[in-house]
């Protein structure tokens, strides 16, 4: 009797499938917990979890990167004690 071989669905994420599981949070740099809870909110197409994590790693890393205000740089410039400093320090010996 011939019997079909089963082909997995190569695009989605079987959540019970412990090898995959394995594969994709290592792909994707996050642990099995951030993972089921994206699968949860998202879906499990593999290329949409790509995606949204991607974009998170971009958010956290233009968080940390923002420059003060305007005004508080302005503030240290004009402070005269910051000055006296920057000045002799810049004064060669």
């Amino acid at each position: 009797m011939h019997r079909p071989k089963i082909q997995p669905i190569r695009n989605k994420l079987d959540l019970n499938d412990r090898i995959q599981m394995r594969v994709v949070t290592k792909r994707l740099g996050v642990s099995q917990a951030e993972l089921t809870d994206l699968v949860g909110r998202i879906g499990n197409s593999i290329t949409a979890l790509a995606k949204e994590v991607h974009l998170q790693k971009a958010r956290k890393l233009s968080t940390h990167e923002q420059t003060p205000p305007a005004a508080v740089i302005a503030s240290v410039a004009s402070d005269p004690a910051v000055t006296e400093l920057s000045t002799a320090s810049e004064t060669p010996v």
